[in-house]
């Protein structure tokens, strides 16, 4: 297991104090007025013991000398990678 995936599993299990199991990766681009917004990669996981979703999406992006870690719960309306990284954009978390 790469250290960028052991960095993504601590950060979900300490934000949403469940278990995190890697389970795949996906490439996503979003654009916006034919530009893109943000193009990554997002890892997917399985999560045990939360009470209200059975995956969550994450991905890092550097900022100013740290390392700036992303969560999101598959929770409708977020289904999928690209609907994870359009919410962390719609509610800041992403820059």
């Amino acid at each position: 297991m790469s250290p960028r995936i052991r960095k993504l599993i601590e950060a979900i299990e300490t934000t949403h104090e469940c278990r995190a199991v890697h389970a795949e990766t996906d490439v996503v681009a979003e654009f916006f007025h034919d530009s893109v917004a943000w193009n990554g990669i997002v890892e997917i996981f399985d999560l045990e013991g939360h009470p209200k979703a059975r995956r969550c999406y994450a991905w890092s992006y550097p900022v100013t000398n740290d390392t700036q870690y992303v969560t999101v719960l598959e929770i409708p309306p977020v289904n999928s990678a690209e609907s994870a990284v359009r919410m962390a954009i719609a509610s800041g978390q992403q820059k």
